[in-house]
């Protein structure tokens, strides 16, 4: 039996959700943790889930199923055993309407929840990173790009912004990557601050 690729597609670029229920389930830490895995690593095992995030093969089939239950992460069909399944993310990111997110009762604290958990995760990621630089070859430190620029803008324009940037992004998710490449990823921040951390 043939282990599932990383290169299998999922079937959507993005999930918009706009239910709250549906977003509570990204909400714990571990599940994320999966999400994410299961996006940037390609399908895999609870076991093999479990061992590369230092939990229980319990705990991360519990989860899986979960998220399967919201509709984030399915079973790959035809691969795997009753005790050893592959699951596999269904899209290659997830999106919400702040603001029609926080309309809904709980929704403002629960944006605030799943804000905390992706800084967290970015805090990870750009640690990793430092850490994993002077070991990248000369032609990726050159390529890697880390970048603070400022703007005076109000919300209307910095929402503009935003979409402007996401969309260059889709396009070149859509137009340029190659599955032989590493997955380079790209943080896109904007955010005012009362006053510039010192």
């Amino acid at each position: 039996m043939s282990q599932p690729t990383a290169t299998d597609p999922p079937l959507t670029a993005t999930r918009a959700v706009d239910d709250p229920r549906t977003l509570r389930a990204l909400a714990h830490p571990l599940r994320m943790s999966l999400l994410g895995a299961l996006r940037v690593e390609g399908p895999s095992t609870a076991s093999r889930l479990a061992d590369r995030l230092g939990e229980s093969s319990g705990s991360t089939s519990y989860h899986l199923r979960q998220l399967a239950a919201a509709g984030f992460v399915e079973e790959v069909e035809g691969e795997g055993t009753g005790r050893e399944r592959w699951w596999r993310a269904l899209h290659r990111s997830t999106s919400w309407d702040e603001a029609e997110l926080a309309t809904r009762p709980g929704g403002r604290e629960l944006a605030g929840e799943l804000a905390a958990r992706t800084v967290a995760q970015q805090r990870r990621m750009l640690a990793a990173h430092a850490a994993e630089r002077d070991g990248l070859d000369d032609d990726w430190r050159v390529a890697s790009s880390l970048n603070d620029v400022g703007l005076r803008l109000g919300p209307e324009d910095a929402r503009e912004l935003a979409d402007e940037l996401m969309a260059v992004l889709a396009r070149w998710r859509d137009t340029r990557e190659d599955p032989d490449q590493p997955v380079v990823h790209v943080l896109v921040d904007l955010f005012p601050l009362r006053a510039y951390p010192l």
